[in-house]
């Protein structure tokens, strides 16, 4: 009986064209960027999403990048607020 939670991998076949002289397959797909991209070509499953979700944080990547984001998102909510006219007064103490 065929386990039905699992699905069934395509075949991959070993195909070289007669007389092409470059290395390996001509016809595999590839984006030029995916050797930099941690979510291409990923195993599917729970436990190795999981497992990727945690070598991601393990990644802090760019440090600034979290101050940028917080300052943007401030400078779009106060010109929001500017925009509505909302009178910032009800917060301060009469």
């Amino acid at each position: 009986m065929r386990n039905f939670l699992k699905l069934r991998k395509n075949r991959t076949y070993d195909y070289s064209p007669r007389y092409y002289k470059g290395e390996g397959n001509p016809y595999k797909i590839e984006h030029k960027l995916d050797k930099y991209r941690s979510t291409a070509n990923t195993q599917r499953g729970l436990k190795n999403k999981f497992s990727s979700a945690f070598d991601d944080l393990k990644n802090e990547g760019d440090k600034n990048l979290k101050i940028r984001f917080l300052v943007i998102v401030a400078v779009l909510v106060l010109l929001f607020l500017f925009i509505i006219d909302f009178d910032l007064s009800i917060f301060l103490n009469p």
